[in-house]
């Protein structure tokens, strides 16, 4: 369990996925908001004290893309990890986050990445 409980925003249309999600994040130690589409994504992220943001990328309506310029504009200094099941992404889209992934890659990597990103010094 991590010593420190950060609260983490998991923002994925797929709904298994992201109970998934948040299962696994809460048994590393982790508190867990999650929503199921950008807006709801957004409406959290503005309200809650956010530490984290796991974003997926091919969502109806807002992509992970403009779902995460709107939060760069509102607290630039969040970390946003990008899921997607895609392989590559535009540039101007991987930019505006900090780390990317795709979904594929699997639960050690994602918390391993979540971590580097809330405790950047101790990342190897």
């Amino acid at each position: 369990m991590a010593q420190e409980s950060h609260l983490v925003l998991c923002v994925d249309d797929e709904l298994v996925g992201l109970r998934v999600r948040k299962i696994l994040l809460e048994r590393a130690g982790y508190r867990v908001l999650t929503a199921l589409d950008g807006a709801a994504g957004l409406d959290l992220f503005a309200s809650e004290p956010v530490e984290a943001v796991i974003l997926d990328y091919s969502m109806p309506g807002m992509h992970g893309g403009e779902v995460a310029a709107r939060m760069r504009q509102v607290k630039p200094e969040i970390p946003i990890l990008l899921l997607s099941a895609y392989i590559g992404l535009p540039a101007e889209v991987t930019s505006l986050v900090d780390l990317y992934m795709t979904k594929g890659e699997g639960a050690p990597i994602l918390l391993k990445k979540l971590g580097s990103l809330l405790h950047p010094i101790n990342a190897s």
